[in-house]
């Protein structure tokens, strides 16, 4: 069994969690000893009117592992008994990231002590191979990260991920696959996951037993959400492989809506749109692009070849090299990561990769 779902911080605020389609929703709660997300408790409650499984998470900024622990536990006090509990474990803004388990350690164990909750700890699949996390993985759940690439992706059934293992783990409970997904309900970029549990076992983590987490299950495929981006779908139905009608819906399954979504998106843009969004890559090369962007491909392609002006805006563009940062390019070209990151359809400004090609202005 398995689920799918988001998780969100400030830079979702205000998005409709009743629109968007997820089994679950993890909300960044704190960061520090300082930070409370403004739109936490907004979208913690939406997402429960929802129905959808809830958890929460702390950001670790390098403090003091019990202060930072006593800090996220007081804040989410009100959720404690229905969301999971997480340790976000990442190396920007966290000037003890290299220590690894030696600072998460306690901040983990100081959680359970105040809450009888486990947490799950949450990193980068080569962090779990930076260190030796046994200690932390006999007795916490991992959510792990690692992406196939940068494309825009709806839910994926059997996301890519490499075969190096996970460490001290023998495999995750979630798995981050992508940071540009796209769903239904919301036009911006999202983390899109999936959970190997069912809502039994997930709710059995927020509740807090004393027993040490199973090992996660392997994946079982779920009926009717066929795999592959937003993208290969909507080739497969302008194709015809999915058919029409009743035949096309009960094809796509759960992810009917999101294909639809970026075909009606396509079929109601202007071409300069369609132009930008493709120049970042949003819909792949031929016969994808020409199939997919169909009547409007030429107009879209004329743009793209300069032969027209479409908007006649004059965008910047910068292609990420190994090092950046996205406060050090914003200060290098006299603009905001902010700014940056609302233009380049970036959710999280601490993740951008060599390779990757954002707009400046």
């Amino acid at each position: 069994m398995s689920m799918n779902g988001i998780d969100v911080s400030g830079w979702q605020k205000g998005i409709n969690l009743k629109e968007v389609p997820a089994d679950f929703v993890i909300v960044k709660a704190t960061q520090g000893t300082t930070y409370v997300n403004p739109d936490c408790d907004r979208a913690y409650q939406q997402a429960k009117e929802a129905g959808r499984l809830l958890g929460v998470y702390h950001y670790f900024s390098g403090g003091d592992p019990a202060a930072e622990a006593e800090f996220f536990v007081k804040n989410v006090k009100g959720y404690i008994g229905e969301a999971i509990l997480v340790l976000d474990w990442e190396g920007e803004q966290n000037v003890k990231f290299s220590q690894g388990p030696v600072v998460a350690k306690p901040f983990l164990d100081k959680v359970k002590e105040l809450t009888g909750v486990r947490p799950l700890i949450y990193m980068s699949k080569s962090v779990c191979r930076a260190h030796d996390w046994s200690a932390i993985a006999s007795e916490y759940a991992l959510w792990v990260a690692q992406y196939a690439d940068n494309n825009t992706t709806g839910y994926q059934l059997n996301p890519w991920t490499d075969n190096k293992g996970y460490g001290a783990w023998s495999a995750p409970v979630i798995f981050q696959y992508s940071s540009h997904g796209r769903l239904a309900g919301y036009s911006g970029n999202l983390d899109v996951n999936i959970a190997y549990m069912d809502a039994a076992a997930w709710k059995a983590y927020a509740k807090g037993s004393g027993a040490t987490p199973e090992p996660a299950p392997a994946p079982t495929p779920a009926l009717s959400t066929p795999a592959g981006s937003t993208l290969d779908l909507v080739y497969g139905v302008m194709t015809k492989k999915y058919g029409d009608g009743d035949a096309r819906k009960a094809a796509l399954g759960t992810r009917y809506n999101e294909v639809q979504d970026m075909i009606n998106h396509i079929e109601n843009s202007s071409a300069a749109t369609l132009a930008e969004e493709t120049k970042n890559g949003r819909y792949g090369n031929d016969p994808v692009r020409r199939t997919v962007l169909g009547k409007k491909y030429s107009a879209v392609q004329d743009i793209i070849n300069g032969k027209t002006s479409g908007s006649g805006s004059s965008a910047v563009y910068y292609t990420v090299k190994s090092g950046d940062t996205l406060s050090g390019i914003a200060a290098k070209y006299g603009t905001t990561y902010q700014k940056i990151a609302s233009l380049s359809g970036i959710s999280n400004p601490n993740k951008i990769y060599a390779g990757q090609r954002i707009r400046i202005r």
